[in-house]
């Protein structure tokens, strides 16, 4: 795996994770000790991090260090059109439900 490689999964998962806690990059900055701007750098993969700060920035999202550099899964195509096929699907089969039971039951 090439440096570019890892530095763009570990941008991915930090901001992932940060996300997951609904924090800002200026909270999170705040919970390490670096500023806004060295989070951004590292969530757009300009920056590089210390192993200190590595650890800091682990604990702080309440991950174990390994999973800021696990490549994350990616969908073929196939299943992006089967999974927007099924939430077309749902959502024709609800409002077909919801117009029934308006027909059926809320009819003056």
């Amino acid at each position: 795996m090439k440096e570019q490689e890892l530095r763009q999964i570990f941008s991915v998962n930090v901001k992932k994770h940060r996300n997951r806690r609904n924090w800002t990059q200026a909270v999170l900055a705040k919970e390490i000790g670096v500023s806004t701007n060295f989070i951004y750098d590292i969530e757009n993969c300009k920056k590089w991090i210390s192993p200190l700060t590595l650890a800091k920035l682990a604990e702080a999202l309440e991950v174990e260090v390994s999973q800021l550099f696990k490549p994350q899964e990616t969908l073929s195509d196939e299943r992006k059109d089967l999974i927007v096929k099924l939430a077309t699907d749902i959502s024709k089969t609800v409002t077909q439900s919801l117009e029934y039971v308006r027909d059926q039951y809320l009819r003056d």
